[in-house]
Parts: structure tokens; C-alpha cells; sequence
């Protein structure tokens, strides 16, 4: 268990990639994660484009602003929402999808794979992009975008700070 801690504690965004291409059995890892992310309701309410041509990376790349990671990464994963899987008034989704882009980062994380989160919602000139490069559905939300590569150096991993504030940390009331 220590180890999953470890993984946890040493992700970080990693935004240089050697270019080679991530295996269909590690992509197929990284999305069994995504779906084991918890969800409200167990609506599960996502869909997930895996992105490994190195065209459509560049178009990808070309869409989102701080996109030029995914040059040269090895795939992107997109996390999008279906609203109508929702089964409450409010937009619980928005807690489901993060959860699994985490879960994808975290498994990229023990693999040996770096990651990056690229923000997407709820910025519409961002959403708009994507979908039209994507084909996504007009019913459908485009909410996260993953560059996914591995890094020049294994080391990268472990130069993440700590983290741990404990004045931000409050028990029993504020």
C-alpha cells in the first residue's frame, strides 16, 4: 500500500515527452482506471477518445492553447460527458469526470508514463475546439484532455515538492 502513496506523492505534470508511442495494453490500463473512478449514483456518466496518430496529436495540440506537449507525446486520452446519464438536478458529472481524468493520471504515474491535464471545461471557446477536431456530438461535453508520454527522464517523477500545507488543514470546524 505504501507504494500506491509513493505514486501519489511523486505525480506531477510532466510536459516532455520522448515521442514513443504508449502500447494499446498500457492505454488499455490507464482506461480500466478511468472506469473504476467513482461516480454519483454510479452514473458513470463518461466516454473516453484515445488519441495516438501523431496527426490528429498535432491537431490536438493546434486546438488547445497549452496544448504543444502533445507533439510529441506517445497518446491523449479525451474525457467527455454524456449530460444525459445524469440522474440529479445538478451537474454531478463534473466531480465524476475529474475523478476519473485523476485516476487516468495516476495510473499513467505507475506505469512509467508521464501525463498533463489540460483544462478544458467549462471554457467554450476550448470545448468547441476539441469537439469540432474530435467530431464529438453537440449533446456531448468535452471535459479534460490528457497528454500522455514518456518522459526524457525516469528521474522527472520524483522532483515533485511537498506539497502537505497543515495551516490548511482545519479539525472538527474551521
Amino acid at each position: 500500500m505504501e507504494r500506491c502513496l509513493e505514486f501519489i506523492y511523486t505525480r506531477r505534470s510532466i510536459r516532455s515527452y520522448t515521442g514513443e508511442r504508449i502500447s494499446d495494453e498500457d492505454l488499455k490500463k490507464i482506461l480500466k482506471a478511468a472506469f473504476q473512478s467513482p461516480s454519483a449514483g454510479n452514473e458513470q456518466p463518461w466516454h473516453f477518445i484515445v488519441v495516438k496518430s501523431k496527426e490528429m496529436l498535432e491537431k490536438l495540440s493546434n486546438a488547445h492553447p497549452y496544448g504543444k506537449m502533445l507533439t510529441n507525446a506517445g497518446a491523449a486520452i479525451v474525457v467527455c460527458c454524456d449530460p444525459k446519464l445524469s440522474k440529479y438536478p445538478n451537474p454531478m458529472w463534473i466531480q465524476d469526470c475529474s475523478a476519473a481524468t485523476q485516476n487516468i493520471l495516476l495510473a499513467a504515474r505507475t506505469l512509467g508514463i508521464g501525463s498533463c491535464w489540460l483544462g478544458v471545461y467549462p471554457i467554450e471557446s476550448r470545448m468547441k475546439s476539441l469537439a469540432k477536431v474530435l467530431g464529438v456530438p453537440e449533446d456531448i461535453v468535452v471535459f479534460s484532455l490528457v497528454a500522455l508520454g514518456y518522459p526524457h527522464s525516469e528521474d522527472e517523477f520524483f522532483e515533485a515538492p511537498e506539497r502537505f500545507r497543515e495551516d490548511r488543514v482545519h479539525f472538527e470546524k474551521w
